[in-house]
């Protein structure tokens, strides 16, 4: 099982910034190579800046369902609404915090 940092609230990856249903991802972090439910968690428990991932990184697997545990890269997750394997349902407002993870 990938250990996700931070306060979360429940197993499927939620933390204490966003617990609706969809919130069901973690994304490891390039700067700590550690997986935070977002960049909130990781501003809480880290001492450095976050490190976005590159476009050319998009290929990284970086985001994990919370749900089934499932790894999938950056670009596949920009590409789906729900989890590949378990069809767990993520939230599309995330697209709105990319710019947190990812260059964009």
């Amino acid at each position: 099982m990938i250990k996700i940092n931070g306060p979360t609230v429940d197993n499927e990856s939620r933390c204490i910034h966003y617990q609706t249903p969809l919130d069901i991802i973690a994304i490891k972090f390039k700067c700590c190579n550690k997986y935070y439910p977002c960049y909130k968690c990781h501003e809480a428990n880290e001492d450095h800046d976050i490190k976005r991932w590159k476009h050319e990184e998009y290929d990284e697997k970086a985001v994990l369902c919370g749900v089934c545990q499932y790894e999938m890269t950056i670009n596949e997750y920009m590409m789906v609404e729900a989890c590949p394997k378990c069809n767990g349902h993520f939230n599309n407002r995330c697209k709105f915090h990319y710019h947190h993870y990812f260059s964009v």
